[in-house]
């Protein structure tokens, strides 16, 4: 079988290929490999020791290897001459259960059993700060509201256009870039398409925003909540359901009120149904929490959810309906992972196609100011509770596969006792003197 990547390099003029996979923690890895080798590698892999990653493996297992999806490689744009290409991970010839993008693509078969196919668009915000990260890189961007700002986008025009520039070129459709609500922030969106697509192009999407602003002599990051006063970095998912062909939205129904179908409503109610569970994966680190249960911000508002509610076109809480046939889910920060994200709201949703789960009553008034009158579930405090909370739903485990699941708990629980372990000034300065 002639070689795809073989093929790309002699179209694109790519000399290196950077093959890709995506751990637990999202953090993405590779081998550089050259053209020359990279025909035989594309049959078999790159081959990677599991241990030295955050997969749940130990010295003891054997070479795992990342085979290329040839379908999804990407030239980098700034670096014309190396190709990147995610993915899926192998040991003895069977596929690694905990991989993210193995999961994604396991879930995403479940639902086409069922005729069922999830589009989805992602709103991957981050900061541009300095590159000793100690503070946001534009020293002028210093309003209260700075959402929109003109001058604030156009100062860091260089770097924003450079990365709008290379997702028109790799032909994603990139429709438009703001400032955010916070100093230093912004958003740039391109348009929605199947599952692990968007997953691919938001793996990508992190690396490609990170590799320009070092070009700059900047630093990116989607660290949920770099800034205690400013508003955090979300991943706001805008997810359908569609048909197996994907010609028809099956969550589209203009004659209900918000333009959303029985089916809509329902994979709603599974989101809901799970949302506690969610967090262990949509908000993934400890400063997560310091995301979803902040105080209010400069700005005035953290704009993101506290509680299990949803509504109509209202960003206060955690599912909006912006428009017929969609939903806005706002709960995910910067720091889930691309893969997860999208396997875990189909594998919720899917729980409530399947068993017509209500979403309950819309509520429509702002949370931020009357959340007070509502009866709604809190989302967690802390991640522990997250995780524990996860560990507890059989359901959802088992959709996104026990392997991957109890991979997930054990290298999260780790993580929190690592956390607890280390002392913080505030402890220092609240009880040296005890």
């Amino acid at each position: 079988m002639a070689s795809k990547l073989e093929a790309f390099a002699a179209r694109t003029g790519v000399k290196y290929f950077l093959f890709n996979f995506t751990d637990l923690r999202g953090i993405q890895r590779s081998k550089l490999v050259p053209r020359a080798a990279a025909a035989e590698m594309e049959r078999t892999g790159a081959g990677f020791q599991g241990f030295a990653t955050y997969l749940d493996m130990t010295p003891a297992d054997p070479d795992m290897f990342s085979v290329p999806d040839a379908s999804s490689v990407v030239q980098l744009p700034w670096q014309p001459e190396v190709a990147w290409v995610p993915g899926d991970l192998m040991m003895n010839g069977v596929a690694v259960a905990q991989a993210p993008r193995v999961v994604l693509q396991a879930v995403i078969a479940q639902a086409a059993a069922r005729g069922w196919r999830m589009k989805s668009g992602v709103e991957a915000e981050y900061h541009l700060i300095n590159a000793d990260g100690s503070d946001i890189s534009d020293e002028r961007d210093v309003g209260d509201k700075p959402c929109y700002d003109q001058s604030a986008l156009m100062r860091r025009y260089d770097v924003v256009a450079e990365i709008c520039d290379a997702m028109l070129e790799l032909g994603w459709g990139a429709y438009q870039n703001d400032h955010e609500d916070a100093n230093g922030q912004f958003e740039m969106n391109w348009t929605y398409d199947d599952a692990l697509v968007t997953a691919d192009r938001h793996a990508f999407f992190k690396f490609m925003v990170k590799s320009i602003a070092e070009k700059h002599g900047l630093r990116a990051t989607f660290m949920p909540k770099p800034f205690s006063h400013l508003t955090g970095n979300g991943c706001h998912a805008h997810i359908s359901v569609w048909n197996e062909t994907g010609e028809k939205n099956l969550f589209d129904d203009r004659n209900d009120e918000l333009g959303i179908s029985e089916l809509g409503y329902h994979f709603l109610g599974g989101v809901l149904h799970h949302a506690e569970s969610l967090c262990a994966i949509t908000n993934p680190t400890v400063n997560s929490y310091k995301r979803i249960n902040a105080p209010q911000t400069s700005s005035g508002a953290t704009w993101s959810p506290n509680a299990v509610t949803w509504s109509g076109n209202n960003r206060t809480h955690m599912v909006r309906t912006p428009e017929p046939g969609r939903f806005e889910f706002r709960l995910a920060d910067g720091a889930a992972n691309p893969y997860l994200l999208q396997a875990v709201y189909l594998a919720a949703g899917m729980d409530g196609m399947a068993n017509a789960r209500s979403p309950g009553k819309r509520v429509d008034v702002n949370m931020y100011t009357d959340g007070h009158q509502v009866r709604a579930r809190m989302l967690p405090l802390y991640l522990l509770d997250a995780i524990r909370i996860f560990d507890e739903n059989k359901a959802l485990k088992q959709a996104l596969g026990e392997s991957f699941s109890n991979s997930y708990v054990t290298m999260k629980m780790r993580e929190w006792n690592e956390y607890s372990q280390a002392l913080s000034a505030w402890e220092f300065r609240n009880t040296l003197d005890c």
